[in-house]
C-alpha cells in the first residue's frame, strides 16, 4: 500500500475551514458576533502558535452543532461550501491530488467531520480522518467522540484506521504527508516523505534543517 496523506486547512485549502465555519455562523447571525468573533480569532491564533488546548477549542466549536436540527446544519453547510470553502481551494490542489491518483489518498485533519466530510467529497479524496463530534440518534451532543485527530492524535487515529483495514505500518510501502503546520510534526516525522506546504515559520525551519521538500500550492514551488 502507498498512502498519500494530506492536511486540509492552509494546505489543500488556502485558509482554515474550522475558522471560516465559525465566521460563517457569525455572519449568518447564528452565533452572536460580540461573544464569538474574538474567541474564534483567539483560538486560531493559539493554533498557529502551537499553544491550542484542543479540548477547550472543541467545546467552543462543537456546542453550536448541538443547538440546531441536523437538516438546518446541512443547509447552512451547503451555503458555507459555496461561499467560503470552494473559493479557498488552493490553485495547486487538484494537480497534487492527481499526482497521487494511483495511491490511497486520505485527508487527515483536526477539523471536525461535520465540516470536512463534504469538503473531502468535493475534492474527490476517498478517505478522511477528522475529529468526530459525538452523536446520539443522529443529533450532535456538543461533545467529541474518541481521540481528536490533532498533533499526536493524528498518528493514533491513522494507526487505528490501519488496524481497521487489517494492516499495520509494515504493510505501507511508501507514505507521504503534506502539511503547513508545526502541529503536524508528529505525523510528518512518521512518514517516508514529509512535505511542508506553504509552511508556518516553525515548520519551514524544521523542514529546511531536515532536508524536507518545501512547496507551495498557492504559487511556485519554493524548494
Amino acid at each position: 500500500m502507498r498512502l498519500a496523506l494530506f492536511d486540509l486547512d492552509n494546505t489543500l485549502l488556502a485558509g482554515d475551514s474550522d475558522f471560516e465555519w465559525a465566521q460563517f455562523l457569525i455572519d449568518q447571525g447564528v452565533l452572536d458576533r460580540e461573544l464569538y468573533e474574538a474567541r474564534n480569532q483567539a483560538f486560531y491564533d493559539q493554533y498557529k502558535a502551537g499553544t491550542l488546548d484542543i479540548h477547550e477549542f472543541l467545546d467552543f466549536q462543537l456546542k453550536p452543532l448541538a443547538r440546531h436540527p441536523r437538516a438546518q446544519l446541512d443547509a447552512w453547510h451547503r451555503d458555507y461550501m459555496a461561499s467560503k470553502v470552494i473559493p479557498m481551494i488552493a490553485p495547486g490542489t487538484a494537480e497534487l491530488l492527481q499526482r497521487h491518483a494511483d495511491d490511497v489518498c486520505m485527508i487527515v485533519t483536526a477539523t471536525n467531520s461535520f465540516v470536512t466530510t463534504p469538503i473531502a467529497r468535493h475534492l474527490g479524496v476517498p478517505h478522511l480522518i477528522a475529529t468526530e463530534p459525538e452523536q446520539v440518534n443522529g443529533d450532535f451532543t456538543g461533545r467529541v467522540a474518541g481521540t481528536p485527530s490533532f498533533r499526536e492524535g493524528k498518528v493514533e487515529r491513522l494507526e487505528q484506521w490501519l488496524t481497521e483495514q487489517g494492516k499495520t505500518w509494515a504493510d505501507v510501502t511508501e507514505t507521504w504527508f503534506y502539511s503547513d503546520s508545526l502541529n503536524d510534526l508528529p505525523l510528518l516525522a512518521r512518514v517516508h516523505h514529509p512535505v511542508a506546504v506553504d509552511p508556518d515559520a516553525t515548520l519551514r525551519e524544521h523542514a529546511e534543517k531536515h532536508g524536507w521538500p518545501v512547496i507551495s500550492l498557492r504559487g511556485a514551488a519554493s524548494a
